[in-house]
């Protein structure tokens, strides 16, 4: 059990307060399209303020390589904190991000003020995790607060490297979340405990099976990965995504989930299309009968019914990756079934970002869910049981 401190664990009155947020959005001609980041990171940001905090935000915006791009500006970011707060945020521009702006505005804050600095990667250092940056950026605070778990699983200078120069370093609400539901669900989970894996490729889930295989009581394999799974024990499958290298991999996988009485249970039933195109001839074909020429997209009729069974008694499940290629609407039903038994259970259900979250709100079942992981990295490496940077560098309780 992961136990860090968090903001309630602090008293932050009078203080400055450096809160690491994932304002990472996704912006198109200036513009936020959407602003569920923002929206989610305000209980913390509230509770630091009505704490009497000197707030300071700093985040970081698409890949500017350490170099400062106008159109990554975080400017947008605090013109919609500030509605949402309504109170005005200070942007401080700055294209060295600890610059005079920066420590002229922290200079001039009063209990409640918040500040939002710019884009941490216009500083080539960020992504190296250099001290020398993640010492400018503690020098304008008394306390670290990290409520960024998309980037956890990276050690960079406002996440990670900033530690090493604060006494103070909590966890924000969100980053609490994240280790509650995914590090416990995974660590101590309430059983029946299903793990469901979708998503394209085996190899970017090596770990995560061999991980969840020591801790689940059922494995649902569906996606692309699940054709390798199939060709590892002997049966055709057409042009399907396959990765011929990662066979033996499964066979390995394979054998140990009987080893340890898991049930793995891989689609019955395939709905195969003659091209990726969502226009193209479809058909469903049962197990081991994908013809030559043609390709699985998503899972059929009788796999959509096994897996929802799969989940009625179970007590937690965590799901990534789409179980089929679910921004085509001929092939997304299987995702959508998924999504959809999930919805319905009376169980902890733990979707790990991602496709898998893009999935569930589009569907609407977003409330239904208990927990959606923010991270799609990071919550694979907590899968993996990984220890992550941004969370280990925490101080403990």
């Amino acid at each position: 059990m992961l136990n860090k401190k968090s903001v309630d664990d602090i008293n932050v009155k009078g203080k400055r307060v450096l809160v690491r947020c994932d304002f990472n959005v996704p912006l198109q001609d200036g513009k936020i399209t959407d602003d569920t980041r923002i929206v989610e990171a305000l209980p913390t940001i509230k509770k630091l303020i009505n704490d009497g905090g000197k707030v300071i935000l700093c985040s970081h915006m698409g890949k500017p390589k350490g170099v400062p791009k106008p159109e990554l500006s975080l400017a947008p970011v605090a013109a919609r904190l500030s509605e949402l707060l309504g109170k005005e945020v200070v942007f401080a521009k700055d294209d060295n991000v600890v610059g005079e702006n920066a420590k002229a505005a922290v200079a001039a804050m009063k209990e409640g003020d918040v500040v939002l600095l710019e884009n941490t990667r216009f500083r080539e250092e960020e992504t190296k995790n250099i001290d020398t940056f993640s010492e400018e950026l503690a020098s304008l605070c008394d306390v670290f607060v990290n409520d960024a778990f998309g980037t956890a699983h990276r050690a960079h200078c406002s996440n990670v490297g900033v530690t090493k120069f604060v006494d103070t370093a909590v966890v924000g609400y969100l980053m609490q979340k994240e280790i509650e539901f995914l590090g416990n669900a995974v660590n101590n989970p309430k059983r029946p405990f299903v793990a469901i894996l979708g998503g394209s490729k085996v190899s970017s889930k090596i770990s995560v099976i061999n991980n969840l295989l020591d801790k689940v009581d059922k494995l649902l394999i569906g996606g692309g990965m699940a054709y390798t799974f199939m060709k590892a024990m002997g049966e055709e499958v057409g042009n399907s995504l396959l990765e011929e290298d990662y066979l033996d991999y499964a066979k390995d996988m394979i054998k140990k989930a009987e080893e340890k009485g898991v049930q793995l249970l891989l689609p019955v039933d395939t709905v195969v299309a003659k091209e990726f195109s969502n226009d193209s001839e479809f058909k469903t074909v049962k197990r081991g009968e994908i013809e030559a020429g043609w390709q699985g997209l998503d899972i059929g009729e009788e796999t959509r019914k096994l897996f929802a069974d799969a989940v009625k008694d179970a007590k937690t499940v965590v799901w990534n990756g789409p179980m089929g290629v679910f921004e085509m609407p001929n092939f997304a039903k299987g995702t959508f079934a998924v999504a959809q038994a999930l919805a319905e259970i009376d169980a902890i259900t733990i979707i790990g970002g991602g496709d898998s979250a893009a999935a569930v709100n589009q569907l609407g079942f977003k409330d239904k869910m208990t927990h959606i992981s923010t991270g799609g990295g990071a919550s694979l490496e907590f899968l993996e049981g990984k220890e992550l940077p941004g969370v280990a560098a925490a101080n403990d309780k």
